[in-house]
Order: structure tokens, then C-alpha cells, then sequence
């Protein structure tokens, strides 16, 4: 029982370790790579109290070096989600009684676990298994992932502490009762600190859950799931397994516990989830909350005023860090024709000091992409754009995939403005230039806002105070995460809530008080001290 009102007061963002040459952290790193890779590792799906292994055992390969195995995880089939959902149910009535301290402590501890005994295991496997090189591995499995813990512990207190008025001879009260039923976690490859927390929210609001990572996160997730398991999180209320997706949605969205789905991937996948819970919508207990932050077509708008060293250094950092394969990505540039060739010129120049390989070398700037899959598709997208007469490849366009599925970071200049590249997802390191009319600045916002299906992030680089106003306004609905004079990546918990709205999602901003909102189901209660003890109103008396 709750014995007093519990202070979890604003926490500050985890520092961001820097990996720098002969630094203790750099060495610490090194060791944790090199002990992940001395050993194999067999990964079960977690179901309850039991760890699963099946028949059907799939090797984990690090993106840049495919021939080499970090381990295998074990797939599973229909029953195991089935057993999921019973495990989440058995564990349910225990975690949303249990004393809001006691659920906020658990995710507090495994905040300090990753910040000290995990971290730089947790950084090395996304280094090794989703391909990240050592920075953009720490602000992501480390720092972010730390800050969603520690901040949602801080959101959530806030919400719990919002009360109705009570006049005279009454009190209300409002209770946060999680939803009724299960809520399904799917999470994407690109962010470890994402796979963490779409499950790791919703538990802590009471939910329980079903989490399936993609395929190619699963190395990183596990160790999470370790954490968790080490930081007290009771059996059942997080599972942890391995499906295929239509097996999963079969499943799940024809169950009537059902209660939502947290979901971050690509808009196709999340389109079909939304259909399917339509079809099923008679079938559940209540309407279930669906959460998604999809896609993106994220751009850089650059205003005759600008500086050309902020708008390369804001397309280089924001289109081809961690291979593009941020849903923030740049990946589509408007340039004003004034600076145009300046930053052509400047860009491909600066390219050509950059290094691609494995991120085990850490002077590699860009890595493997994160499978042969996605190889395949953005190879695919290259070689259109050299065949197009309205397209030119101006930088990289050449890729290898003899040893890893390394792709160069290639820039192409169209001279079409509804090139395929312009408005369709590649999600990996190649950007599209359009040179504008520099007078023309309100025409090439009608572009931007137009161009594309997705609103998730975009940047406007422009040193004209009058510019930056008109373009904030006007293209309003066109970003969730808008920058001014900064890449549009690198969203941080606290600072920039996440999320975007149209084809990219529903908005309701990751490591922000309204994402918990959407996991959380509100009883209002009114106690009369003196109750009336006749039906009539004065109204109802004669004069």
C-alpha cells in the first residue's frame, strides 16, 4: 500500500561519452567488443518464467563482416504467441496492483544498470548487430535508452499527480488505471533505445506486455531484456519473443484482450495493423490505443541567406549518419540557386574525406547497411537515378557487398522535383538535391509541403529572421520534429518530444508525457461526504 506521494523529480539527460582516441571508454568498448565476439550466444524468446528454444535456430551476422556468427536466436510459431498473451494475463492483476514506487523503481534501477554495469555491453551489441559505430551506438543504447527510463518515471509521476476539483461535501478523484488487457510492442531495427522502450512505457503505466523486435535487433534486445530481468521486472510482464508478423497480428489483433499496439516501423506494415484492428474491432473488449511512428521523408530547406558550412555540415551529419537509416534522415534537399554550387561543392568534397567500413575501426563514419535486404533495395534506387535523363549522381553511387552491405554515401541532383527520390522512403545513405529560384523562396515551401505523404522531421537552414518565420509557419503540418539551423536528427527525450504526423505516424511523441497518456485509462471517482436523502430540487416548490 502507497504510504505517501512519491517526488520523481525532472531528471537531466545521461551524458554522452565520446570514445575519443586513448580514452578509458574507448578501451572499456574495445574489451566489450571483443568479449561479445569471442562467443557464441543462443538467444531464447522469454514467455513468463521460461526461456523458449525451438526448432528453428537463426543465426545473428553483424551487417559488415556477414561471414561472421555472433550467435542464434530461436524463432517461433503461433502457439508462442499465444503463450505470450496468457503469460502477459497471468502476470497482469499482480503488476497493476503493485505500488506505483515499486514499478517506477524497477525501470529507475535498470536506468543506473545500463549507465554503469551494462553499458558498454549494450553499446558494443548494437555496434555488432544493428551496425552503428561507437557514437551513434552510445546516444542511442546508452543515452537514449537511459533517458526514456528515467524520464517516463518523471512524466508519469506528473500525470498521477493531476486531480479533479472537490467543492464542499465531496471529493473526486481520478485514477490511472492501465488498459484492460495486453498491449503489443513491435519494435524497428534502426534504435535500440526505441526496442526498449515501447514495451518498457506501456509496463510502466501497469500494462503488460508482448514485445517482438524486428529480426535484426533481436542481439541488442536481449541484452535489455537481461537488464530488466536483473533490475527486479517481474515474470510475464514483458515477453519477449520472436515471430513472424503476420503470425503475430493473426494472433493478436483476433484476440479480445487486445487493449493496443506501440508500434515504430514502416508505414505499409503499420497501415495493415490499423486495417486488420478495424476488421476486428467487434471483437474487443474495449477500443484499443493504437500508437505508431512510421516513415519519413524528412527534408532540408536551405534559404538564400544561409550559411553553406551549416547547411553541408547539416546534410552530411543528418542524411548519412548511421547510413540514413534513421526514420529522422535527411533525405531530400531544397537549395537555394545563389549557394547552390557552393554546396555542391562543399559537399562532395567533404564526402570525399570520409571513410566507410566497419564500425569495429572507429574512424569509420558511415557503416554497413543492415541487411541484404535493404542492400538491395537502396542499390536499387541508385541504379534508377543513373539511368534517369532528369537525375545525376554527383557523389558516391557505388556500393560492395562482398564482405558486408556497404553502400557509399551517394548524393544525387535532380533536376525534377517529383523524382522517385524526392518523395519516396529509401531509408539508407543517399540524398536528393533540387535547386529552386532563390527569389522563389514561398514557392519552394509549397514543395516541401507537398512533395511528400510523410511529415516526420525537417530542417530549415536560413540566417533571415523574416525567412525562418515564414517557413515555421507555412510548412506547420509538413515536420513533427522541426530544426532551424540544425540537422533534423538527433532528437533527444526531454528536449524534442518525438514523432510526426500524416503517412509518419499518429504523433504521440516518444519520451513525452503524451505518449504515456495513450497507456493509461482514467476511472473518475466521486465520494458524497453527506448524501441527499430526497429526490426534489427547490425549483420543483410552489411560490
Amino acid at each position: 500500500m502507497s504510504l505517501g506521494t512519491f517526488s520523481y523529480p525532472l531528471p537531466t539527460n545521461e551524458p554522452i561519452q565520446q570514445y575519443a582516441p586513448n580514452s578509458p571508454e574507448k578501451a572499456a568498448l574495445q574489451a566489450a567488443i571483443k568479449q561479445l565476439k569471442s562467443t557464441e550466444i543462443d538467444i531464447p524468446q522469454y514467455i513468463g518464467s521460461q526461456q523458449v528454444f525451438t526448432a528453428n535456430k537463426i543465426a545473428i551476422h553483424p551487417p559488415h563482416e556477414k561471414s561472421f556468427t555472433l550467435g542464434h536466436f530461436y524463432e517461433g510459431g503461433e502457439e508462442h504467441v499465444h503463450q505470450a498473451i496468457d503469460a502477459a494475463l497471468a502476470a497482469k492483476s499482480t503488476w497493476a496492483s503493485l505500488s506505483w514506487e515499486n514499478r517506477a523503481h524497477i525501470f529507475l534501477k535498470a536506468a543506473d544498470l545500463l549507465a554503469t554495469k551494462y553499458r558498454y555491453q549494450i553499446v558494443a551489441a548494437t555496434m555488432l548487430g544493428q551496425g552503428k559505430n561507437a557514437y551513434q551506438a552510445e546516444i542511442d543504447a546508452a543515452c537514449e535508452l537511459i533517458d526514456f527510463l528515467r524520464f517516463n518515471v518523471h512524466y508519469l509521476s506528473q500525470i498521477y499527480q493531476q486531480q479533479p476539483l472537490s467543492p464542499a461535501g465531496m471529493h473526486n478523484r481520478l485514477e490511472w488505471r492501465p488498459l484492460e488487457g495486453f498491449v503489443l510492442a513491435v519494435s524497428p531495427f534502426n534504435f535500440t533505445a526505441i526496442g526498449g522502450n515501447l514495451p518498457a512505457s506501456a509496463a510502466l503505466c501497469g500494462n503488460v506486455v508482448v514485445w517482438k523486435p524486428a529480426y535484426t535487433q533481436i542481439y541488442s534486445a536481449n541484452v535489455f531484456m537481461q537488464v530488466l530481468k536483473e533490475a527486479g521486472l517481474p515474470d510475464g510482464v514483458i515477453n519477449l519473443i520472436y515471430v513472424d508478423g503476420p503470425v503475430l497480428g493473426k494472433v493478436c489483433f483476433t484476440n479480445p484482450t487486445f487493449a493496443g499496439v506501440h508500434f515504430t516501423g514502416s508505414t505499409a506494415v503499420f497501415n495493415t495493423m490499423w486495417k486488420s484492428i478495424g476488421e476486428n474491432i467487434h471483437r474487443y473488449k474495449s477500443y484499443p490505443r493504437i500508437v505508431g511512428e512510421t516513415g519519413g521523408k524528412d527534408f532540408v530547406l536551405v534559404h538564400k541567406s544561409a550559411d553553406v558550412d551549416v547547411a553541408v555540415t547539416a546534410l552530411i551529419r543528418g542524411a548519412f549518419e548511421y547510413q540514413g537509416q534513421k526514420c529522422s534522415a535527411a533525405s531530400r534537399a531544397y537549395l537555394p540557386s545563389n549557394l547552390a554550387e557552393a554546396i555542391k561543392e562543399k559537399l562532395i568534397s567533404t564526402l570525399a574525406t570520409i571513410t566507410t567500413g566497419t564500425p569495429e575501426d572507429f574512424s569509420n563514419f558511415v557503416n554497413a547497411v543492415i541487411d541484404e535486404r535493404a542492400y538491395t533495395k537502396i542499390v536499387g534506387y541508385i541504379e534508377a537515378a543513373r539511368k534517369a535523363t532528369d537525375a545525376t549522381i554527383i557523389a558516391g553511387g557505388t556500393y560492395d557487398d562482398s564482405v558486408g552491405y556497404f553502400i557509399q554515401p551517394t548524393v544525387i541532383a535532380t533536376t525534377n522535383p517529383h523524382f522517385t527520390t524526392m518523395w519516396e522512403e529509401i531509408f539508407g545513405p543517399v540524398l536528393t538535391l533540387y535547386v529552386y529560384e532563390a527569389e522563389e523562396f514561398e514557392a519552394a515551401i509549397e514543395l516541401v509541403d507537398t512533395t511528400s505523404p510523410y511529415a516526420l522531421t525537417g530542417a530549415i537552414i536560413a540566417q533571415d529572421r523574416v525567412a525562418l518565420e515564414l517557413a515555421t509557419r507555412l510548412l506547420s503540418n509538413a515536420a513533427g520534429n522541426f530544426y532551424v539551423n540544425d540537422k533534423p536528427t538527433g532528437a533527444v527525450v526531454g528536449q524534442q518530444p518525438f514523432g510526426g504526423a500524416r503517412g509518419s505516424g499518429t504523433n504521440d511523441k516518444a519520451g513525452s508525457m503524451l505518449n504515456l497518456f495513450r497507456w493509461l485509462s482514467a476511472r473518475t471517482i466521486k465520494e458524497v461526504y453527506v448524501p441527499v436523502t430526497h429526490y426534489a430540487y427547490p425549483f420543483l416548490s410552489k411560490d
